[in-house]
């Protein structure tokens, strides 16, 4: 076996979903903290200081205090190297989200225990189920009043459809907080406040049989009450089996509090022992092992203007198989042409550290040209596969885009491409008609803010936005066997295309696409593109 499969094994790539204000981001900085990677986490919400999350970088997110993008952070923790992919909690951003799951190897999905499962948190759950990846559940906000714990587990086996396995069993909640009980060491694990922003902590573990320290600790009637709960919770739940985990069918669920530290370590060390080493990755050629292959790997995600100073593009590749060293000579198969990956960075937040090397299971940025695309694979000049794409999901709102001043085309046009590079948008354009005008579509319509926000501030370019009425897209399959200008569709159908030049069908209802469908015989639409 190759020299590297030691530091591959040690991988550890997950990303963490929430619905907004559940405590991801929170959470994610507890973890670095134990890493070392940070000495003081910054609240979010701290506004009235200068600290900001750290995995929160551009500056639309630090005025709203939400992700917008996704960002990747890494650090070591007992032996093992973690790469955590934050991901935007807005249910406007799931495609960007998307995106970072094709990226991970398993999910930790953060939930609010006063408000259980929440929308967003469903959309995200059905984005985790498209990947089939272990999805980890940890019940965040004990520290302020929670809902009935049963009710909480209930609801996510109902609402998401996968049944949960507690680890661990939380004592109280709000002010009565007291702390977890350990199933598997049946023990009581109890802590002191901590202070916000620290690690800093008195921990305990007493043995559930050692009755008077219990008492001592958490209270009679705290204690009768977990006896009655361990007594339902051993008749009811779902018995652990790691490989129903592995198969996303069995969540396991931890419950604790971000904010004061109690169980987040607790849950970083039970995870880090049921997550897997970095998976195989399907290609064209079949499955690439992570350990047995050269390098490769695909891009998930581009990004524009992460350094003010420099207005440069990064493309963050999930490394697949081998290693990955600084200058060494690859291929960047859809461009057909070998070169030098620039620059290759970790990146952590908006900071970076320029890299020498890196493993199966790491994410590394690159400076990008303008030459990738979300999807593209990079492997050795002789290999012969390409991964599998990633879907681009269907736009759900469209505007017509206009600059304020037309003397600054040339800085709209290359903003608006680049921005759309990043998947964060996308633009059409009329369809034979020789118009100029572009149409942008997004899945949220928060991207209209943040796309407006972007011109402005990263291109000196001011847009009027003017929303238009259609709610459906549709990617025309047989494009070689129809002719698209004879295509005989309803009042409210529009041609457009993309910055491909492949021909797309704009509709206000979703009656007009069978309509469509059935005036032209032989016609193949998609609710699907895929970037290959």
């Amino acid at each position: 076996m190759c020299g590297y499969a030691n530091e591959i094994k040690k991988r550890r790539t997950f990303a963490i979903i929430s619905h907004p204000d559940a405590g991801k981001t929170t959470l994610t900085e507890k973890f670095l903290l134990y890493g070392g990677a940070i000495n003081l986490a910054g609240s979010v919400k701290g506004k009235a200081t200068a600290r900001h999350a750290v995995s929160d970088w551009m500056e639309i997110e630090k005025e709203r205090g939400i992700s917008v993008t996704s960002s990747v952070l890494q650090f070591n923790y007992d032996g093992y190297c973690i790469n955590i992919l934050d991901t935007p909690g807005h249910q406007d951003f799931s495609e960007d989200t998307y995106r970072t799951l094709m990226a991970a190897d398993s999910a930790v999905m953060v939930i609010d225990a006063s408000k259980g499962v929440e929308a967003q948190t469903r959309k995200l759950f059905k984005v985790c189920v498209m990947r089939k990846i272990p999805i980890f559940t940890f019940i965040n906000k004990m520290d302020r009043e929670a809902n009935d714990t049963f009710e909480l587990l209930d609801e996510i086996e109902k609402e998401l459809g996968i049944a949960t396995c507690p680890v661990n069993w939380p004592i109280g909640c709000g002010k009565n907080f007291k702390g977890v009980y350990d199933r598997k060491s049946q023990s009581v694990v109890t802590w002191s406040d901590t202070q916000k922003g620290t690690k800093e902590g008195e921990t305990s573990v007493i043995p559930l049989s050692d009755e008077a320290a219990l008492v001592g600790h958490i209270g009679e009637a705290n204690r009768e009450h977990l006896m009655e709960e361990i007594e339902l919770l051993d008749g009811a739940s779902a018995e652990f089996d790691l490989e129903l985990v592995q198969k996303g069918e069995l969540t396991p669920v931890f419950f604790g509090s971000a904010l004061t530290n109690f169980g987040v370590e607790i849950f970083l060390k039970h995870f880090l022992e049921m997550t897997t080493t970095p998976l195989a990755r399907m290609s064209d050629q079949g499955l690439i092992d992570p350990v047995e292959e050269e390098f490769s790997a695909f891009v998930f995600k581009i990004q524009a203007n992460m350094n003010k100073a420099h207005r440069d593009r990064i493309a963050f590749m999930r490394i697949c198989s081998g290693k990955f060293e600084a200058n060494m000579e690859v291929k960047h198969v859809q461009g057909g042409k070998l070169m030098r990956l620039s620059q290759p960075q970790q990146i952590m937040a908006s900071e970076r550290k320029i890299l020498e090397e890196a493993y199966a299971g790491d994410i590394i940025g690159v400076f990008d040209p303008g030459i990738f695309s979300i999807g593209d694979t990079i492997n050795m000049p002789k290999a012969g596969f390409r991964y599998e794409g990633i879907p681009t999901f269907a736009p759900e709102h469209f505007a017509r885009v206009r600059q304020m001043d037309t003397m600054k085309r040339k800085q709209f046009v290359k903003g608006i491409t680049q921005i759309a590079q990043e998947g964060a948008i996308q633009i059409f354009q009329e369809f034979n008609t020789g118009l100029e005008e572009i149409i942008v579509g997004v899945v949220g319509v928060l991207q209209f803010d943040v796309l407006k926000y972007r011109l402005e501030n990263e291109y000196n370019v001011e847009i009027r936005l003017e929303r238009l009425p259609y709610e459906h897209i549709r990617w025309i399959e047989n494009v070689h066997e129809v002719d698209v200008d004879r295509l005989t569709g309803t009042s409210d159908m529009k041609k457009v295309k993309d910055m491909k030049g492949n021909p797309l069908l704009l509709f206000v209802n979703s009656w007009s696409v069978g309509m469509t469908l059935d005036r032209n015989e032989g016609l193949v639409l998609a609710e699907f593109g895929r970037n290959q």
